[in-house]
């Protein structure tokens, strides 16, 4: 059985672990050829040999800081050099640093919009070229349900996706005419990521004086569907979106969320 995305050449930042490692393995079941860029070089190594050696699919692992210029372009110009093309893009590398406004430090600000919405919109500006001159592609940022309502404590991270946004939108209007389409996710809480299982549990426990399984369950009585979002929740969305059953969609803005964001 073929998947719904058979030989098509997708790139994934921030692919080395994480949700970003899932969208690569999820990616590659589909039938995509799949380059892993990652800051961590080891780490997209060893997640791209792992795709390598459980599929059939090729891989290509690359070093990147989705912030410079002259390394996101490289990273395309190198899957280009061994793939030929490049069908699909999905933006996930991201920081989140949160802080009170008045106690926010303006470079650790910085950085979180630098990575977030600059490192986007310089991944999207390079995956287009080729793109265009295809006359198809898409591209599809990881964004967040702080994409569509502020964050409390969280204004650098909220911020950055609501830009996200933004820039999807124009984009979209950009390359519609080449056949490109660009979308993004906006995933809730992903509950059972690292993320928060290995930190926010119990930083917020020791923060509120609860316990971590109390913490958890506060956020899950935030969703009316009762439990957090997983890797294969965003999985399923993104690899629609980047099928052709999504062939009509361009700068769209998905939620994923259990219904805990509607707009």
């Amino acid at each position: 059985m073929t998947g719904m995305l058979e030989n098509r050449i997708a790139l994934v930042t921030g692919g080395a672990q994480g949700l970003g490692q899932a969208i690569c393995q999820r990616l590659a079941a589909e039938g995509c050829h799949v380059v892993v860029a990652d800051l961590n070089e080891e780490a997209a190594a060893t997640t791209a040999a792992e795709i390598a050696a459980t599929t059939n699919r090729q891989t290509l692992a690359v070093k990147v800081d989705v912030t410079d210029e002259s390394q996101v372009e490289a990273m395309v110009d190198q899957t280009l050099e061994k793939f030929g093309r490049l069908d699909i893009a999905v933006s996930n590398a991201g920081v989140l640093i949160a802080e009170e406004i008045t106690e926010f430090p303006a470079e650790k600000w910085r950085v979180v919009m630098n990575v977030n919405l600059f490192g986007y919109f310089l991944t999207a500006k390079h995956a287009a070229r080729p793109m265009k001159a295809q006359g198809k592609g898409a591209i599809i940022q990881i964004n967040s349900k702080s994409g569509k309502k502020g964050s409390f404590k969280n204004s650098a991270y909220a911020a950055s996706k609501f830009g996200g946004i933004g820039l999807t939108q124009s984009i979209a209007l950009d390359l519609a005419e080449f056949g490109v389409r660009v979308n993004a996710v906006c995933p809730g809480n992903l509950l059972d990521s690292p993320l928060w299982v290995n930190s926010l549990y119990s930083q917020y426990a020791k923060k509120w004086g609860i316990t971590e399984a109390e913490v958890r369950q506060k956020y899950v009585d935030q969703v009316p569907m009762k439990r957090g979002c997983t890797y294969e929740d965003v999985c399923n969305v993104v690899v629609f979106l980047a099928s052709d059953q999504a062939g009509y969609m361009t700068g769209q803005a998905i939620n994923v969320t259990g219904g805990q964001e509607m707009r």
